[in-house]
């Protein structure tokens, strides 16, 4: 008769054949997480087990997931090295008992295991893991500035070989199950969690003395270990492609190849305790912080909906978009994966059917790759219809215009569409720089206009920020937000005003950088100095990808709309040299070929020769701190001046907003973030003697010197 004991965070079952079933399922909780309940739950049940005569024993989940990981809560309050190494022992320090204890443990995998709750997993002698389509394994800690502490470093090289364990371990790479068992991360399917308790009784009454691999006498790595010629030539070049990659801006990557390849040449036990150490130095560490306040509190934040109002939730069913060009046919490609009809209107067939064609091959490719059936790709193509009458958008309860960034020609589009839709239908303006409120003048109906920004390519874009405007009532609003959780995108909220918020602060780094190069400062000191500061491209390179030729547009409407209320637009250093490009030097950007950069038709790009001609270079170089002090202010003095006007209201919003929208700097946190990081009294002096060589726009704005005089953070 089976006897059962509960626990806090664990139960116990033990069968008439001595079996030990541990069944984890921590209550209050909607998933398991690694934490000290968890860990005392852990200790009971060995204590159990050691004491009582069992003969094999079993972990598993009462959770749909099997473990989520570690318990962020605690992560971000460690300070201490010490505290945290210790902390980290002691979780080792239980899991390698259940791997000694002499008997046979296996884990059933019900459900996701990720991080700490994989390390449970590679603890055990065998993993037996349900083929759950929708579960997922892997160690995303390098994600947040970390290393899996809890033994991944240590078990999988030696589980997998160095090589191989490197994508998992320094890109956070995640796998389901049957890839988890090809790979040898798992050991065996189970159909379901039943299926699973009898395969794994079955082996453990076939293997009564089951050890790990580490622990037999003669156990070596696959593949060899770090003394091995072939893996000592992949070693001494691996650091130098990984500082490439990273340009010494994340130290998570570099401490887990660090440890791993000097776990590989000592017992497991020291290679553990090195383990430790590493983990210790990270999580006590700023980039770790950074990265844990943004992708973790406050991502998650955003998607709980903090900036959304306090309405019922609504559903889009049928979206209308209007331009089936670049941003259009992604639009309408991401609404139809979300299982929504889409209607994608062009001003003819051959404009609509060539987005088509676009869908098709984005599609084509996610089949190409497995990671998506012909017939669902058949599927989800079949919920587009594309035209070119306008009468076909009846029904739609969402319209999104993507037409180009000309005021008359979107009036016009919005007019011919609200003449099809319903009262109660949402209208959305994809634009990036014009106000909400002058574009939804053309509307019939202002308090249901709103902003809906995407970024370019829309199919791999993560962020959307919608734009409220001055007659947007919630509903409208509540509709964007929905509509963007729902297409898997992440939502930020921002007040109507000239570029928003990620349109114009995008547009301070881009523009500091021509600034350098007007000054006379070397090109490819000024993008290396863009890089170095942890941005995904240096800013002459990113003005090539935006456009030159579409930059100039910009300006000079918004020149126009500013002149007509009466006002000018400030000048830059920077301003002249987009001009010059394009007017002098027919060089528009990477779309047309020639920009700053030369787009060899099989080749890789280089800085175009005759800017040396066009900017000639000062005898007076910048140092590439200097440079990059100036790239990064730019950016985050504007974000704080748009905090303070009230463009964005949320920090969340601000530094996811930084991070997805542009690709400022992930190790710090966003731009809100880089102040708290920096220090705020520290930030303003540094940003009153930016100011006082290099001109007003460096000028902190007066909340950052309220924060400075009273301790205050971004919070």
């Amino acid at each position: 008769m089976a006897v059962t004991e509960e626990q806090t965070a664990i139960s116990i079952e033990v069968d008439a054949d001595g079996i030990a079933t541990l069944t984890i399922d921590m209550p209050g909780r909607s998933m398991n997480v690694i934490n000290d309940e968890l860990g005392a739950g852990l200790e009971s049940s060995l204590k159990r087990v050691q004491e009582d005569d069992v003969t094999g024993v079993i972990i598993t989940s009462g959770k749909p997931a099997f473990v989520a990981g570690a318990d962020i809560d605690g992560l971000i309050q460690l300070t201490d090295a010490k505290q945290a190494f210790e902390m980290c022992e002691a979780l080792k320090a239980g899991l390698r008992a259940f791997e000694t204890l002499g008997k046979p443990v296996v884990a059933v995998v019900n459900g996701t295991a990720l991080g700490g709750g994989l390390e449970i997993c590679l603890a055990c002698h065998r993993r037996i893991v349900v083929n759950n389509p929708k579960a997922k394994f892997g160690f995303p800690e390098v994600k947040l500035g970390l290393l899996p502490g809890g033994g991944g470093v240590t078990r999988l090289p030696r589980m997998l070989g160095l090589q191989d364990s490197f994508s998992y371990l320094m890109e956070g790479k995640e796998v389901g199950p049957e890839k988890a068992v090809s790979v040898g991360i798992m050991d065996e399917l189970a159909e379901s969690v039943e299926d699973g308790i009898a395969k794994a009784k079955a082996w453990i009454k076939e293997n009564p003395k089951a050890k790990a691999p580490w622990d037999i006498d003669g156990f070596k790595i696959p593949g060899g270990d770090p003394r091995r010629p072939q893996i000592a030539q992949m070693l001494a070049i691996a650091p130098a492609m990984l500082r490439k990659k990273t340009h010494g801006n994340y130290p998570a990557p570099e401490a887990i190849m660090a440890a791993a390849v000097e776990g590989a040449v000592v017992p497991f036990d020291t290679a553990s305790r090195i383990e430790s150490r590493y983990f210790a130095k990270l999580a006590t560490g700023n980039v770790a912080k950074n990265m844990i306040n943004a992708f973790w509190f406050q991502l998650n934040k955003i998607k709980a909906g903090e900036s959304r109002p306090n309405v019922e939730p609504t559903v889009t069913e049928k979206v209308g978009v209007l331009g089936a060009g670049m941003m259009g046919h992604g639009i309408a490609h991401a609404s139809a994966m979300a299982g929504m009809d889409v209607v994608m209107k062009d001003v003819d067939m051959d404009a609509a059917n060539a987005g088509m064609e676009k869908i098709g091959k984005l599609l084509d490719k996610a089949v190409s790759r497995g990671k998506m059936t012909k017939e669902k790709r058949d599927e989800i193509y079949g919920r587009i219809t594309p035209t070119d009458k306008a009468e076909d958008l009846k029904g739609c309860d969402l319209i999104i215009e993507a037409v180009f960034e000309n005021r008359e020609l979107k009036a016009k589009v919005t007019a011919e569409a609200e003449a099809q839709i319903d009262d109660t239908a949402i209208f959305g303006s994809n634009t990036s720089t014009l106000p909400i409120t002058g574009l939804a003048e053309a509307s019939k109906r202002p308090e249901q206009f709103v902003g809906i920004h995407f970024f370019s390519p829309v199919d791999k874009m993560p962020l959307v920020e919608i734009i409220v405007g001055e007659k947007t009532n919630d509903h409208a609003l509540a509709k964007a937000f929905d509509y963007v959780l729902k297409i898997k995108k992440t939502p930020i909220v921002v007040n109507d005003s000239r570029g928003f918020y990620t349109s114009r602060v995008f547009g301070t780094y881009v523009s500091e950088g021509a600034a350098l190069l007007a000054e006379g400062q070397n090109a490819r000191a000024i993008e290396s100095a863009g890089l170095k500061a942890g941005m995904p491209v240096g800013p002459l390179a990113l003005m090539d990808e935006v456009n030159l030729g579409l930059a100039m547009h910009i300006r000079e409407q918004t020149e126009k709309d500013l002149a007509a209320e009466g006002k000018s637009l400030p000048p830059h250093p920077g301003d002249g040299v987009v001009q010059k490009m394009v007017n002098d030097a027919g060089r528009q950007g990477k779309a047309q070929g020639k920009g700053f950069y030369e787009y060899p038709e099989n080749g890789t790009k280089f800085l175009w020769p005759g800017l040396t001609e066009m900017f000639p270079e000062s005898p007076d170089q910048l140092d590439q701190q200097e440079m990059i002090d100036r790239m990064m202010f730019a950016q985050v003095v504007d974000t704080a001046r748009c905090f303070e006007e009230g463009v964005f209201t949320n920090v969340a919003d601000g530094n996811i907003g930084s991070i997805f929208g542009w690709g400022f700097a992930p190790f710090k946190g966003g731009t809100l973030q880089f102040i708290n990081d920096y220090g705020v009294a520290e930030f303003v002096a540094r940003a009153k003697e930016l100011a006082a060589k290099y001109g007003d726009r460096f000028n902190p704005p007066a909340l950052l010197e309220e924060m400075a005089a009273s301790g205050k953070t971004f919070e």
